[in-house]
């Protein structure tokens, strides 16, 4: 045996190039492709390639790979199958044959456009870019990888070839050593290319594959059915043969105009069936199935097929059970036919469909398109595209590749398909960035993206992904999400993902600086009026709250100025002014001037509750003391409950607050009953929204209602209006929950008024 030498650069085994008899199968080969197409490929196409087959193989660029596979059979075999199935142009042919030669360096790409035309050199681009997909390390399975294999592909003729190119190595791997080579190849054509060839109308290249695609994943299920079936596949054909010549004469005998077509099941088709219903072969009722086509009359349909049914039917017996009749009532994805299982000869199922023209149609290439309704999804252009294709191989006429080639495979130009470096592939709409891609993935890695790594170049978070890349997102602890990233991304995920992340930042900030503002407030022991705060930040010239705490918090507006010109709002509402006779205006514009208590210090319902006497905490014990809840301000009346603080005070809140019930879950054992003792007196803090037209009149009526109660004080007010209606809160103290009652709806009675409700 010869000594096998290892070419250490290109990682392949340097033995004798020809094997066995592959020489002479080559020379039988390269003449019939010639006698095939004598013609079409000149004798000049011929012997260059043939001279630069010689010289890579001489030069050590072509070589068996690393499988023992010989490239140069297996690519003539590429080129007959093509021939025998399609009949391709010769550049198809010349690119099959040519491009793994320029991809190991034996023709340079220029010189090979140069010698063989622009087109072929486009052919063997495409093959070359297709090539790279394999590198991804992508599962084939994926729907994505289909459709980028076409967007790659640049041309349908390289699909084309490439789905002859694997049935050519599908054969090639028979009893292979390597069961993972195999297992790989087998499972890309199963899932993969069979798919393909089925959309485009290569029914026998489709089902080859599929057979030997069982055959090698799993060859003891194929050889017990190849076993069962007891029979070639000549004699199956001569069975179906048999069947339809009866069938045939009958019909014409009948007066129908009719075509039929008969075929015999694949051993991959018999094997579904058999793992779908779960049943063995001999449960199997249509390993033949027969097609009958009528060309008949719009108002003749129903009649005709019924026809043909009952023809077929009085020469060979119908299983009753297994009749499906889908033209007096179609399927809901419209296709309509006429199944009968009859028993032919030798005791043998045959299904027979039939249906009219127009109805085999709408299955073929309409809505119920075989390859729909057989499982495979519909991918919107793509249907109309693959069909197109499949109508001009099937009529098989001159010229049928020069109208291919003037088809885009640019079926998916609104989406971009990329992968990422473990192989996973993703579709986004076309023009996605970096940032995009990384709030798909997920929103964690999309709000510390700082930019990618996209096949092994750095490249910027505002990046427009290309199909075919392959993206590492790169991260940082430290980054967030910023506003001006919403003109980076195009995807809806990515837009809502950024602003979620935006306004959770601005509201942990506005909390912050709201209880900075407060403790500061504390420490100067003024108490922080809401209202008063909210005209305060109108006036200050923020549109909303958040504007306004986000502004202490970036430091551009200072804590002291705040308290400085509140202080001075504060002093500005308890100078006592005559009374204004004004009555038009927006209610925006209403001043309250409410004169300090007579001892000049702060408002009676701003003050802690007064003593013991009010409330009975406990079972009748009196004394302890209490505050009342600022969450709900009770007053005397509500409902009750008492919770006790950690620093043993009563914190008393309404029965109906939110805050209690959710501090009773956590501590039950921290509340305490609270009764009103029934002595009336103290007064109480209230707050009120009221909703109402916009006139600064009405809340001049609203205050004057207030006013009038002897036991009713009004504190603040705040007031927005908006598109001609006013929302008021009013704070006061009060009385009694009767009193507030009794206010509530004399106030509701105001005109102008909407609504009143007690917060």
């Amino acid at each position: 045996m010869e000594e096998k030498k290892v070419n250490i650069e290109r990682g392949e085994t340097q033995e004798p190039f020809f094997r066995g008899n592959e020489a002479r199968e080559v020379i039988a080969m390269s003449r019939e492709l010639v006698d095939l197409h004598r013609g079409i490929i000149t004798a000049d196409d011929v012997h260059d390639v043939h001279v630069i087959m010689r010289r890579a193989v001489e030069g050590g660029y072509l070589r068996r790979d690393r499988y023992g596979i010989n490239p140069v059979h297996r690519h003539l075999d590429t080129a007959l199958t093509l021939a025998r199935s399609i009949a391709p142009d010769r550049d198809m042919l010349l690119a099959t044959l040519l491009y793994n030669l320029c991809k190991k360096g034996a023709v340079e790409y220029d010189a090979l456009r140069r010698r063989f035309g622009n087109d072929v050199a486009h052919l063997v681009h495409g093959l070359l870019a297709v090539g790279d997909l394999y590198k991804k390390q992508a599962a084939v399975q994926d729907e994505n990888f289909h459709k980028l294999l076409i967007t790659f592909a640049e041309d349908i003729r390289v699909i084309l070839i490439m789905i002859a190119d694997r049935l050519a190595l599908m054969r090639r791997i028979n009893h292979h050593p390597d069961e993972e080579l195999v297992r790989n190849i087998s499972t890309e054509a199963r899932y993969l290319y069979a798919p393909l060839a089925h959309r485009l109308g290569l029914y026998q290249v489709k089902g080859d594959l599929e057979d030997m695609s069982l055959k090698y994943l799993n060859r003891k299920v194929y050889s017990q059915i190849a076993e069962k079936l007891s029979e070639t596949k000549v004699a199956r054909d001569k069975y179906v043969k048999d069947f339809i010549q009866p069938v045939h004469d009958a019909l014409v005998a009948a007066g129908l105009k009719f075509e039929i077509k008969g075929r015999t099941k694949s051993i991959n088709s018999i094997w579904n069936k058999m793992t779908k219903q779960q049943v063995d072969l001999d449960g199997i009722y249509d390993l033949f199935a027969i097609r009958i086509i009528l060309d008949s009359a719009p108002e003749r349909e129903k009649a005709d097929c019924w026809m043909a049914y009952s023809v077929v039917t009085d020469i060979y017996t119908a299983n009753t059970r297994r009749l499906r009749d889908w033209i007096t009532i179609p399927k809901s994805n419209g296709y309509e036919s006429l199944h009968i299982t009859v028993n032919g000869p030798d005791n043998k199922w045959v299904e027979v469909q039939i249906r009219t023209r127009r109805m085999d149609d709408v299955a073929e290439r309409g809505l119920a398109a075989h390859w729909k309704y057989k499982g495979i999804k519909s991918e919107g252009d793509l249907d109309v595209w693959m069909n197109n294709v499949r109508e001009i191989l099937e009529t098989g006429s001159e010229g049928q590749m020069q109208l291919i080639r003037s088809m885009s495979t640019n079926v998916y130009e609104k989406e971009v398909f990329v992968f990422t470096p473990k192989g996973d592939l993703f579709k986004l709409p076309s023009g996605a960035t970096v940032l995009d891609f990384a709030f798909h993935i997920h929103s964690s890695l999309g709000c510390r993206c700082m930019g990618a790594r996209i096949d092994g170049k750095n490249q910027k978070i505002n990046y427009r992904l290309r199909s075919g890349d392959t993206v590492e997102i790169l991260t940082g602890a430290t980054q967030v999400p910023r506003a001006d990233w919403l003109n980076i991304v195009v995807t809806s995920k990515a837009r809502n993902k950024i602003r979620q992340a935006i306004n959770e930042a601005a509201s942990r900030k506005v909390n912050i600086a709201r209880e900075l503002l407060q403790r500061r407030f504390r420490n100067r022991k003024i108490n922080l009026d809401e209202a008063t705060l909210a005209r305060l930040i109108k006036r200050m010239g923020y549109k909303t709250n958040t504007d306004f705490f986000l502004a202490i918090d970036a430091g551009t507006l200072d804590v002291n100025t705040v308290i400085e010109q509140y202080d001075a709002q504060v002093q500005r509402q308890n100078e006592p002014v005559e009374p204004t006779t004004r009555q038009s205006g927006s209610a925006e514009d209403f001043v309250l001037h409410t004169p300090a208590s007579p001892d000049g210090g702060t408002p009676a319902a701003d003050a802690p509750a007064a003593s013991g006497d009010v409330l009975v905490i406990g079972t009748g014990v009196k004394g302890i003391n209490y505050k009342l809840s600022k969450c709900c301000n009770p007053i005397y009346g509500d409902k009750v409950i008492g919770f006790i603080a950690s620093d043993g005070a009563v914190k008393v809140h309404r029965a109906d607050c939110a805050n209690v019930r959710h501090l009773a879950e956590r501590y039950p054992y921290r509340i305490i009953r609270c009764d009103w003792s029934g002595k009336i007196g103290t007064q109480f803090a209230a707050t009120l929204r009221v909703v109402g037209r916009d006139d600064i009149g009405i809340v001049a009526s609203i205050t004057s209602v207030i006013n009038k109660n002897s036991d009713t004080m009004l504190h603040g007010i705040s007031i927005q209006s908006k598109d001609g209606s006013f929302e008021g809160v009013l704070t006061i103290s009060i009385g009694s929950l009767a009193s507030l009652d009794t206010l509530i709806k004399k106030i509701q009675g105001v005109k102008g008024v909407k609504h009143v409700d007690r917060l």
